[in-house]
């Protein structure tokens, strides 16, 4: 029996001392890519610009693109229900005629998969074949994967907001920190592997990820 146990337990204990020294490395890996995003060139204007909703920081960095012309119409995704344009635009200190005129509210997606398909809905309905996406920059690789599978004949141009500097790689000391970058990356390893998996295990998955706060 003994001898049986450790033909079983030690594999497994070595399985398992594998698996988390690839997730520790791999969340270093992501930790270290999007702590040192930067902002893409933006010499030629995209066609429209989306934001997703999570901080007014993002919105008020969406608005400036459009203000600067970067894009000819901004679309904001996943606006609370009760959240109305007058408020969002007071709130984030928008321009009234540049909200007026050219920036549509979405109140539907509940999450960053909803986001995905609801921005490609609105620039397939506008024609428009380059899209800048404004989201935190701890956010952007889940962003766009969603989005890349959502729609393969748009390109998504990834413009990260950094409301913490972290280029100098001490995000690692930062306890807050630590914990917002390894819940995001767990949603993105998770979003990843949904893809993966059968359709009923994919849906088992989905309702597990949409748990985790943040």
């Amino acid at each position: 029996m003994a001898f049986i146990r450790k033909r079983i337990v030690l594999p497994l204990f070595i399985l398992c001392v594998i698996s988390l020294g690839l997730f520790l490395g791999g969340f270093i890996v992501f930790s270290d890519h999007v702590s040192t995003l930067q902002a893409p060139d933006l010499t030629v204007p995209a066609d429209g610009i989306v934001v997703l909703t999570g901080g007014y920081s993002r919105i008020e960095g969406a608005l400036e693109l459009l203000k600067n012309k970067r894009g000819e119409r901004l679309f904001i995704s996943g606006v609370h229900a009760s959240t109305n344009r007058n408020e969002l635009q007071r709130v984030t200190g928008g321009d009234a005629t540049l909200f007026e005129c050219c920036v549509d509210i979405d109140r539907s997606a509940l999450d960053t998969v909803g986001n995905a398909a609801e921005s490609v809905k609105w620039a397939n309905a506008n024609h428009y074949k380059r899209i800048i996406v404004v989201t935190n920059n701890y956010h952007i690789p889940r962003t766009m994967f969603e989005l890349q599978r959502a729609s393969r004949d748009i390109e998504f141009i990834p413009y990260p907001i950094t409301n913490t500097n972290l280029r100098d790689g001490n995000w690692i000391t930062r306890g807050l920190v630590v914990r917002v970058l390894l819940v995001e990356y767990v949603k993105y390893v998770g979003a990843i592997i949904r893809y993966q998996l059968p359709a009923r295990l994919s849906d088992v998955t989905t309702s597990l990820l949409h748990r985790i706060k943040g």
